[in-house]
């Protein structure tokens, strides 16, 4: 059977009874992090709430004042799983975030007709899509799409959207001969109850379990945002439907306005003014680093010029890098002297080195990580690599000229 989503998918709330309320997990991502969300698979009698499919993902919703945090398909069935348990046979209201749901409708019925007129036009093939959180992906089963096209069918698209054209649902039964005229990429192995159309009046019929507007008036607008090489010859195209490209020029006349406001210049001019800016930087690198040679050199003979140098020296400098270090630890002697470099922010990350006498090093470095808490490593006289923090910089110091007063006074 097909759920009330798919019956009336401008159902907001609806009161159902609960089948079912079994212990389960939830594999999840937050910030990057995977991790496992004990709580509960629940079936209820009927639902509003779309199970993920299709291309489309799952609504979210309330069952009563628990929050539905996934609803996913198993056969006939649709499993939604929460953290708080339900009683089994108590009656329960349930509420669709309209706001995602209405978004995915949007997005979906937009994917209908793009695809639709995609192979009318031009002979394009859908192979798959993607309905994406900013952004959706339908995957075309050809190399390329030729700019001209593209605008051509965006120019078509938007027509049909204000040509108000019905978008209705129909349920056949799968040995219903009107099956075979309909488009469609296969069934799910464990697909049960009749077969959904989505017919997109004189344009789509397509075999679809997703949730869908009832006019293409309702999609609004669609933006066809550009296209990207896909996989195995095929290209992807890139959209927005409805809302969201109301969202899209919100952003983007937030970004433009922030960009004129820095770069002092109409919205038009923005790219040659990023394009100087971007030059102007790079001959500023190019000659600050020359200059962080030359200083290189100059720090390294002041030191061999101290008749009261000693035999350790040390240095700490925001700007810089591996080069430098190295230029100055070539510039001094450190067969005879400990040298101690680090570059970046005084109390954040950053890099060093350790250059001097083989044996010095070699039991001096490690020491020296795991004061900055780094990673690096040492051959021939040099120990260096990334520092994690640089605020413990003084503790090194403390160490590596004790370690220098103490092999002077052995030598004595």
């Amino acid at each position: 059977m097909a759920f009330q989503c798919q019956r009336d998918c401008y159902m907001k709330e609806f009161v159902t009874s609960v089948v079912s309320c079994c212990p389960a997990e939830l594999k999840q991502e937050v910030n990057g992090k995977k991790g496992t969300l004990k709580g509960f698979n629940v079936k209820l009698q009927d639902t509003i709430l779309f199970p993920e499919g299709g291309g489309q993902p799952d609504d979210h919703g309330l069952i009563g004042d628990v929050p539905v945090l996934r609803v996913t398909r198993q056969g006939p069935e649709a499993l939604h799983f929460v953290v708080t348990p339900l009683e089994e046979g108590q009656e329960v209201h349930v509420k669709v975030d309209w706001e995602r749901r209405f978004d995915h409708m949007q997005q979906h019925s937009g994917q209908h007709l793009i695809t639709a007129l995609a192979d009318t036009m031009f002979g394009y093939k859908t192979t798959s899509w993607d309905l994406g959180r900013q952004r959706s992906t339908i995957e075309l089963d050809t190399p390329c799409v030729k700019p001209a096209q593209l605008q051509e069918l965006e120019e078509v698209v938007n027509e049909k959207i204000r040509g108000h054209i019905p978008v209705t649902v129909q349920l056949l039964s799968i040995d219903d001969p009107a099956v075979e005229k309909v488009r469609s990429r296969g069934l799910p192995e464990d697909h049960a109850g009749p077969i959904r159309i989505i017919d997109i009046e004189g344009i789509d019929a397509n075999m679809c379990c997703g949730t869908h507007v009832s006019n293409l008036s309702q999609l609004q607008v669609i933006k066809l945002l550009g296209t990207e090489k896909g996989k195995k010859n095929k290209t992807n195209l890139i959209f927005l439907a409805g809302n969201r490209v109301l969202k899209y020029a919100e952003r983007s006349y937030s970004t433009e306005r922030s960009m004129v406001s820095l770069l002092k210049t109409g919205p038009d001019e923005h790219v040659e003014a990023v394009d100087k800016l971007q030059k102007s930087v790079k001959l500023l690198q190019k000659t600050n680093l020359s200059l962080l040679r030359d200083m290189a050199v100059l720090i390294a003979q002041n030191f061999k010029n101290d008749p009261q140098r000693g035999n350790f020296f040390t240095l700490h400098k925001k700007e810089g890098d591996n080069e430098f270090m190295n230029i100055i630890a070539n510039e001094i002697n450190t067969e005879e002297t400990l040298v101690f470099l680090t570059v970046g922010e005084e109390k954040g990350p950053g890099l060093f080195l350790l250059a001097g006498p083989s044996g010095a090093v070699t039991h001096m470095g490690p020491q020296v990580l795991e004061l900055l808490q780094g990673k690096g490593a040492g051959k021939n006289g040099r120990f260096q690599g990334k520092a994690n923090s640089i605020a413990r910089r003084a503790e090194v110091e403390a160490l590596l000229k004790e370690h220098c007063k103490h092999h002077t006074s052995e030598e004595e």
